[in-house]
């Protein structure tokens, strides 16, 4: 038995993905992470390893988590498959029929959406190709020599170079979403195309469902009659009505030309009505192809016409000295989305805009404003006897004190990758830093060298810190000189992850994450 999965299913998936992100009952967040990736493969930045989906890992990706930025509604789009005009280039024409039997020309496509049918200008507006100068003598079109830059409403050609090219206007992309969702493959549709304002003339000039626009010549046929002789109104039978064509017969009496000149309504397929036109068959009559529209018209559903099953989220990190949820001075080398995540210690959903996910010291004591520490080197406090907390370091802020660190299995007995360790650097308990000491502990924090120590400051409460009459923001709230994540580590779902050449976060940069879901 045989069945597919249709691409409507993938733009129904697409477009439901959108809605649902954008809803605001919902909270979908981009995070990032992993500041240890050449732990994890020593050639990490040459060959990122494909991501693991499994449950195992993914609570490594919660354990190496760092912050998290939610996903607005203008922030996430469908899109489609970037293909830039080019003088020279002979693309496929819009067609309803092209299948694995019957491929797209000339690019040998079998299915419409991945042909070559539309093209973005150099003005960000798209076109999709009614014709391609295809004719008997040119099977699969010819070269495009005039670019398309016209916003008519009515399909028509581009110049006058007399390419044979026939184009529809269907949308301009809006500047503020050139910057966020054109990439290098891939380019934005319009949002709420069926209820927009903006795309009103557009869908309104697809007018009645089925109306027609394109024939195409695939035989001239001979011995037509008369020469040089026009026939007006020859009807196109099908299940629609009204659709009527005009015909040019030329000097060797075999067809010049057809137009469309009524476009009728209701077509799901057509055939030139030759005998009722007044055409004379000739010898060999001349053969055609009606083209029929999608559903609606061209213009009247942007997603199903151009195959919108893609979509593309869009997230800049940026230093905000308000929410300095995002550090600086160590790596990130993961990327992914997080479904619904929980506030820390809360069954509640996270709804801030930002969030950590590491924990943090506020450290005091003298020599704090000159300290170092290396990242990901080890810190630990005893907190009881025989009992040690250990955290790697993921930053650290000489002026506030502040001190971020992550937890992750390799502290309790196993690799970084995921192994077990018979010989760990720690074998203890993955306990938290504390100032409730109980016999046989202190709130010192010790650096990996295990000799120089720092305090935690234990009569910080704030979530942000006054030094030398200047206002620094933590983006955490912290308690006794201790703060905990702002999101509750293993809650939600993670759908999507992708591990990329590391970074190095530095203080005067922003970084722009485009990330492709494709349905």
């Amino acid at each position: 038995m045989s069945a597919i999965i249709t691409d409507q299913l993938r733009i129904l998936n697409a477009k439901t993905f959108v809605n649902e992100v954008s809803s605001s009952s919902n909270s979908y967040y981009v995070f990032v992470g992993l500041p240890n990736a050449s732990e994890v493969q020593s050639d990490w930045d040459n060959a990122p390893p494909a991501p693991k989906d499994s449950f195992d890992e993914e609570n490594n990706y919660w354990d190496t988590m760092i912050s998290m930025i939610k996903i607005k509604p203008e922030d996430i789009k469908q899109v489609i498959r970037k293909n830039e005009w080019t003088s020279g280039v002979t693309y496929d024409i819009y067609r309803h029929n092209v299948s694995r039997t019957n491929p797209s020309q000339p690019s040998g496509a079998t299915s419409l959406y991945t042909s070559n049918y539309y093209v973005i200008n150099s003005d960000f507006r798209v076109y999709i190709c009614l014709n391609n100068g295809k004719d008997p003598e040119n099977a699969q079109g010819r070269p495009s020599l005039d670019e398309p830059t016209f916003t008519d409403l009515e399909p028509r050609s581009a110049g006058n170079s007399g390419d044979g090219y026939i184009w529809k206007y269907l949308y301009t992309i809006n500047p503020t979403d050139i910057v966020k969702f054109d990439s290098l493959n891939f380019i934005p549709v319009p949002k709420n195309w069926s209820t927009s304002a903006d795309t009103a003339a557009i869908r309104e000039n697809a007018e009645t469902s089925g109306q027609l626009k394109t024939i195409l010549i695939n035989n001239r046929g001979v011995a037509l009659g008369s020469p040089n002789v026009t026939y007006s109104d020859v009807p196109i039978n099908g299940d629609g009505s009204g659709a009527k064509a005009t015909i040019v017969i030329n000097n060797d009496s075999t067809v010049e030309s057809i137009t469309i000149s009524n476009g009728g309504s209701g077509y799901t397929y057509g055939t030139v009505d030759l005998v009722a036109g007044g055409v004379p068959t000739g010898t060999t009559a001349p053969e055609f192809e009606v083209i029929i529209p999608p559903s609606g018209g061209h213009g009247a559903d942007i997603y199903r016409e151009l195959g919108a099953y893609n979509t593309l989220i869009y997230s800049r990190i940026s230093n905000d000295v308000q929410n300095p949820d995002f550090i600086t001075g160590n790596q990130i080398a993961r990327i992914g989305i997080v479904e619904s995540p929980q506030a820390y210690n809360s069954a509640t959903v996270l709804t801030s805009e930002k969030a950590s996910a590491l924990n943090a010291i506020k450290l005091t004591g003298v020599g704090y404003s000159s300290a170092t520490f290396s990242s990901d080197s080890f810190i630990t406090q005893t907190v009881g006897t025989a009992q040690t907390a250990v955290g790697r370091v993921v930053s650290y802020d000489q002026v506030t004190g502040v001190l971020k660190y992550w937890q992750d299995r390799s502290l309790v007995g196993f690799n970084t990758n995921g192994s077990q360790n018979p010989n760990p650097a720690y074998g203890f308990n993955l306990i938290g830093f504390t100032t409730s000491i109980s016999a046989g502990g202190n709130t010192r924090i010790y650096q990996s060298d295990g000799i120089t120590y720092f305090d935690i400051d234990t009569t910080f409460n704030s979530a942000s810190a006054v030094i030398n009459n200047k206002t620094y923001y933590l983006g955490q709230t912290f308690v006794s000189g201790l703060s905990n994540p702002e999101v509750k580590p293993h809650s939600g779902n993670i759908i999507y992850v992708d591990n990329r050449p590391s970074i190095t976060r530095s203080s005067n940069q922003k970084e722009d994450i485009k990330v492709i879901l494709q349905f």
